[in-house]
């Protein structure tokens, strides 16, 4: 079952967000550029050289850090695993595209490490631990921060092992790089019903995916439209089917409550 795919346009109408999945909640967070990431106690807002931790049961910020940007030139997603904060770090929009995996404690913020991807088959936008494996976007883009011969329809999700080296990778599904292009894939983040749920750049849809039982291309279940314009996603482990985005012209980190999915394989 598709929702509201072949009719959204660029930008969100009125009529989109009338339909969008139920806002739960509205966090005001001057980070919220990038994308959030949650623990279900607190949630973390990202930018490319910041981060802003806040208390969810009295939505107050206790913690933020502030790196320098030309170390820390563009992070996007972001997980927390058990104490840490992993994030997704790339050199964009400069080419030859790097990468790597910023590493943070939360308790408290600060940054404790760095694992370089270097080159690798695009630029790093999306790390999230699931199954005991690490999984990974690599956008590609067309016109700023893409590289010759490679534009959108090159962006890939990777499995890795432990020491963060590529197992596998899928390409996305057709038509949700048509809905991304010319950008590519902001966000990722596994459900608990074992679906892979993705953003794009600047959209108002969540694109719910599943892994192909033979094949080398994702395939696409459901679409849902959100109140948030693309961007890093997660969700949020204590409260089911809520998932954390951000609006970024208002500087917000919204919850918003995803139906659930009416159709599996």
């Amino acid at each position: 079952m598709i929702r509201l795919l072949s009719v959204l346009p660029l930008f969100a109408s009125a009529a989109v967000l009338a339909d969008a999945a139920p806002v739960a909640m509205r966090m005001a967070a001057p980070e919220a550029h990038q994308g959030a990431a949650s623990d279900g106690t607190f949630v973390y807002a990202i930018d490319n050289d910041r981060i802003g931790k806040y208390r969810l049961s009295d939505e107050k910020k206790v913690d933020q850090w502030q790196g320098e940007r030309r170390l820390f030139p563009h992070m996007n997603s972001c997980t927390v695993v058990q104490t840490k904060l992993y994030c997704a770090a790339s050199n964009y929009p400069a080419v030859p595209q790097t990468s790597a995996i910023e590493i943070f404690d939360t308790r408290p913020l600060r940054h404790s490490g760095t694992i370089s991807l270097g080159f690798g088959p695009g630029s790093l936008t999306v790390i999230d631990r699931h199954d005991g494996k690490w999984w990974a976007v690599f956008a590609n883009y067309e016109g700023k921060g893409g590289e010759p011969g490679r534009d959108y329809r090159y962006t890939v999700l990777a499995r890795m092992d432990e020491q963060f080296r590529i197992e596998q990778t899928w390409a996305f599904p057709e038509e949700v790089l048509a809905r991304m292009a010319p950008k590519s894939c902001s966000g990722m983040s596994w459900g608990a019903d074992g679906l892979i749920y993705v953003t794009g750049h600047d959209r108002p849809e969540l694109y719910a995916l599943r892994l192909p039982e033979a094949g080398s291309r994702l395939e696409l279940v459901e679409t849902f439209a959100i109140a948030t314009p693309g961007q890093a996603i997660d969700w949020d482990p204590k409260a089911k089917r809520r998932l954390w985005s951000i609006a970024r012209d208002r500087s917000e980190m919204v919850a918003s409550d995803i139906p659930e999915v009416a159709s599996k394989r």
